[in-house]
């Protein structure tokens, strides 16, 4: 079962609500069942990770966290 949401992905957002107001950026994804949205450098969060072929050597890094799909309006 799909769910109908307000943006899809490739959208541009600005977030109207929370810690990063006023921020805007892109959809990345969609995260329907939890009702969240990763849009694009603006919630950083900083996750350690092992070694792996991805990351050879570990340590931090930076992803795009989620935000609730109810705190972002779309642009234009």
């Amino acid at each position: 079962m799909r769910l109908k949401t307000h943006v899809k992905k490739g959208d541009e957002v600005e977030i109207v609500a929370g810690n990063h107001k006023g921020k805007r950026g892109t959809v990345l994804e969609i995260r329907v069942a939890k009702g969240q949205v990763i849009i694009e450098g603006a919630r950083k969060l900083k996750k350690a990770v092992r070694k792996s072929e991805q990351h050879p050597d570990g340590g931090i890094i930076e992803i795009d966290g989620p935000i609730a799909i109810s705190n972002v309006k779309k642009l234009g």
